[in-house]
């Protein structure tokens, strides 16, 4: 098994090969997107936790008990 291991160095070579691919005016607007993103995730991933932990707040509505039918004495 291999553990992938990031040095300064490859972060310095990803981020001249980012400056080179979309110019320096560009990585602004795509950071920007991308943290925008990031935040509208995690607000979803909160609300659909909010909304899982909540109980109903009325119980099904339930036929009283008395009011069962018989088949048999029909």
């Amino acid at each position: 098994m291999t553990i992938l291991v990031i040095s300064g160095a490859h972060i310095a070579i990803l981020a001249v090969a980012l400056l080179l691919l979309f110019g320096g005016k560009k990585i602004p607007e795509l950071m920007g997107g991308l943290g925008k993103g990031m935040k509208d995730f995690k607000k979803a991933i909160k609300e659909e936790g909010d909304i899982t932990s909540e109980s109903p707040k009325e119980s099904p509505a339930q036929p009283p008990a008395n009011n069962k039918r018989d088949p048999l004495k029909e």
